[in-house]
């Protein structure tokens, strides 16, 4: 298990919803062809993957289709709770 090195300059780290010192770093290597995805926690990386740059793009399609659901789905929540205390009189 790795310790922790200094985040490369073009890179990330989020934190794990759920705490408990859970992070996900996200680093490019541009030299090498690469995007590091890296568990993370108590400042010691507990697995890696490595995605090769020219599939970036599907991840990030994914991801983007992942957030547009999530908000088409919140306004969807947001009308009918509108709709509901316009119907209740409330």
């Amino acid at each position: 298990m790795a310790t922790a090195r200094p985040l490369p300059a073009t890179g990330s780290i989020h934190l794990d919803a759920r705490g408990g010192d859970r992070a996900l770093r996200v680093s490019w290597h541009h030299e090498a062809g690469l995007v590091v995805l890296s568990l993370w926690r108590d400042n010691v990386c507990t697995g890696s993957f490595r995605l090769a740059v020219d599939e970036v793009p599907d991840l990030i399609e994914m991801l983007r289709a992942g957030l547009d659901q999530a908000y088409d789905d919140a306004r969807a929540r947001r009308r009918v709770t509108r709709g509901d205390r316009h119907a209740t009189g409330a």
